[in-house]
């Protein structure tokens, strides 16, 4: 295993940055200035809830600020279960990357099945419109029952996959 493979893996994935697993990310106190003045969108108004919303802005196809000395701490050490799993050598780079492929294609499908909002991160979308379809009890209609079929496939997949079953919390 080496680390370019970790490396390549990270960087054909970037679910963790594109705001498709997380709404927002933690940030300790002292992080909070040098990340606002990295032009992240940073949140400070309740300190259990600091950090900076999702999509990260200095995602573009790969992270802007990797090699920053304010790259932030929870960014430098996130590792989905993917990753782990990888470098753990439990799985190999191929099956890795399927798993990667496999997620964004269903994240494909589900991404035009979603009504406009004002909210720019996809999980929030998907949370909220999930929510308010079995709030309406709208699962007998096809286009809902085949929304919500998708949604709870994706979010197993972030759970089993990535180790993630809340909006910022991840499996340490």
């Amino acid at each position: 295993m080496t680390e370019s493979e970790s490396q390549l893996l990270c960087k054909s994935c970037g679910l963790c940055c594109s705001g498709h697993l997380f709404a927002w990310v933690r940030l300790n106190a002292p992080e909070l200035d040098s990340a606002q003045s990295l032009g992240l969108n940073v949140i400070r108004d309740d300190p259990r809830q600091r950090g900076f919303t999702q999509p990260c802005p200095l995602w573009d196809g790969m992270c802007t600020v990797y090699t920053s000395p304010s790259y932030p701490r929870t960014c430098k050490t996130y590792k989905c279960i993917v990753l782990r799993r990888l470098l753990d050598e439990d799985i190999a780079l191929p099956e890795a990357l399927s798993t990667i492929q496999e997620t964004l294609g269903l994240i494909r499908e589900i991404e035009p099945l979603l009504p406009a909002s004002t909210s720019i991160s996809f999980r929030e979308r998907l949370i909220a419109h999930k929510e308010f379809l079995e709030s309406k009890g709208t699962k007998q209609d096809v286009f809902g029952y085949e929304f919500l079929g998708k949604a709870e496939l994706l979010l197993t997949y972030y759970e089993d996959r990535f180790g993630v079953d809340d909006f910022i919390d991840y499996e340490k």
